[in-house]
């Protein structure tokens, strides 16, 4: 019976990978890169609107994604998010940022991106996202705002 089930686990062939972008919380950072004040999910949500509505505080922005991985990938894994945005009097503007994703937990994992510096200021108001599951070329998984 022993061998059996040595067998059966360890004869089993690797599964593909598959993958799936559970949740994606854009969050603007303040000029020491934070957040919020206080652990507090409900401080947080008032201080980002508090940061939403004066733009002359926000330093950046960072992306919490959370994801699932099963199986073996075969090729490297890459999590890619597009953002569209515009700049008051300017044409609109899209860019893509690109992270690893972190290891997988037993719930899933979250991988943050942070979208700071010259390109954050350049870029204008954030109006559309899409964050991306890759391995190699092939995509995996994908979730996306409502106006993307």
């Amino acid at each position: 019976m022993l061998l059996a089930l040595a067998l059966g686990v360890f004869g089993a062939p690797a599964r593909a990978a598959t993958g799936r972008v559970v949740k994606v919380l854009p969050m603007f950072l303040d000029a020491k890169g934070r957040t919020g004040l206080s652990p507090s999910l409900y401080e947080r949500d008032a201080y980002q609107n508090f940061l939403r509505l004066n733009p002359e505080k926000q330093s950046g922005m960072v992306f919490k994604v959370q994801c699932k991985l099963r199986g073996t990938a075969k090729a490297p894994l890459k999590l890619k998010l597009e953002l569209r945005g515009i700049l008051e009097g300017r044409a609109p503007k899209q860019t893509s940022l690109e992270s690893p994703p972190a290891k997988d937990g037993w719930f899933g994992s979250w991988t943050e991106i942070k979208f700071t510096g010259k390109p954050f200021t350049e870029f204008g108001e954030l109006t559309a996202w899409r964050a991306t599951l890759w391995e190699g070329e092939t995509m995996l998984a994908e979730q996306q705002s409502f106006l993307w």
